[in-house]
């Protein structure tokens, strides 16, 4: 049998065996525009075991359930023919990747195995709490839940919120590059809600040893945040007094998150990101003050004047302008990126959040990018953006 049907084969075993995690398809060559990677995962959907695979595009993902035999041959199409070029089996006892290399022939290689098996891989009307048990000592100080493990009714939106976040980053943790520890930080952690969930999923329940430190230029958070930690046992998670655009971290990233940092502070986060290589940005912009000050001023005369015109369209149309160049800068840099809703809009309007992971990326695109920017500008009178001028990206 050779390299690509064995493969195969072991995949098949693999869910046979029930030691199947998931499948991931990367180094797309093929045809399909803006795909990207396709991840696959086991799920009992309507009492029937299938295979669920999201296909990433550049800008949307799109979910499609499989029996296990369709699955398989989908699999089958997309390494055979279609353009992916690499394959990562996750199980429990080992990680194994099939790649094609420039002769065009199939190779495979194991490693110790580093994804958890989910708990449940049921879709079936039941929504999975990405925190887990609420018994634990940070929620219990952090006032969410009772000496019991009960959360408080006042505190079900910040659970919930705590929850949604986790699992809005899952899909990315699970598949962050292989290191003996990860390199974390969270800028303006504020009271440390999600810098404490994010460190308990990532030490906890992925079982990678994590690094964590907390940002947050208000003193007396820090110290109570630090004090949490300690009755937590939370050892490699530090929370420290300063300012994102101050600190500086004592090596390269891999992971930095910034939620709700206020207009070009979101800006100096991303820049901090770039500059010490995070492989996985996760902003969550406040505030679009910067930008909309020069439509305010110069107020360009294009199709969308009729528009814009009005105070609270182009507030938003200020907001969906700079969150589109920042995300554009970091498609500059190599990131693939989304933009999610973090927060439903019936709890506040700044509800957007932007996840980068780090890839590649050519220098004919790079060439596309920087025109793409000079045109935009050009067209709503907008002289340079906050993170364009921080990486020197400035015509």
């Amino acid at each position: 049998m050779t390299v690509l049907p064995a493969y195969l084969q072991q995949i098949k075993q693999s869910i046979q065996d029930e030691c199947f995690i998931k499948l991931s398809l990367g180094n797309y060559k093929g045809n399909i525009p803006q795909l990207k990677n396709i991840y696959i995962k086991a799920a009992i959907i309507k009492r029937e075991l299938k295979l669920s695979f999201t296909y990433r595009y550049q800008t949307k993902d799109i979910t499609k359930n499989y029996t296990i035999e369709d699955g398989l041959k989908e699999v089958e199409a997309l390494m055979d023919m279609s353009g992916f070029r690499i394959a990562t089996l996750f199980t429990t006892f080992e990680n194994v990747t099939c790649e094609l290399n420039k002769k065009q022939q199939w190779s495979v290689k194991s490693q110790k195995a580093t994804a958890v098996k989910p708990v449940s891989r049921s879709h079936d009307n039941i929504k999975q709490r990405k925190v887990g048990d609420s018994n634990k000592q940070y929620l219990k100080e952090l006032r969410l839940t009772d000496e019991n493990g009960k959360v408080y009714k006042n505190a079900q939106d910040k659970w919930k919120q705590i929850n949604h976040y986790i699992e809005l980053l899952s899909a990315e943790l699970d598949v962050l590059p292989h290191k003996e520890t990860l390199q974390v930080v969270d800028m303006g952690a504020g009271k440390g809600y999600l810098t404490f969930a994010l460190y308990d999923y990532l030490n906890n329940v992925l079982h990678r040893k994590s690094h964590v430190d907390g940002v947050e230029f208000r003193q007396d958070l820090v110290a109570l945040c630090n004090d949490i930690a300690q009755k937590s046992d939370f050892t490699e998670l530090k929370f420290e007094e300063g300012t994102i655009e101050n600190y500086v971290p004592k090596s390269d990233l891999d992971i930095l998150i910034a939620l709700h940092a206020c207009d070009t502070a979101t800006d100096d986060a991303i820049f901090k990101g770039i500059t010490y290589n995070a492989n996985l940005i996760v902003v969550a912009p406040c505030c679009h003050k910067q930008v909309r000050r020069q439509l305010e001023k110069v107020k360009a005369k294009n199709d969308l004047s009729f528009m814009t015109k009005h105070g609270i369209f182009l507030e938003r149309h200020a907001e969906m302008l700079t969150d589109g160049i920042r995300a554009l800068i970091l498609e500059y840099y190599g990131y693939q990126t989304k933009v999610l809703q973090f927060i439903s809009d019936t709890h506040t309007p700044k509800n957007v959040m932007i996840i980068a992971v780090k890839k590649s990326i050519t220098p004919d695109r790079q060439a596309e990018i920087l025109q793409k920017l000079k045109v935009t500008k050009a067209y709503f009178g907008i002289e340079y953006q906050h993170l364009e001028k921080l990486c020197g990206l400035c015509a």
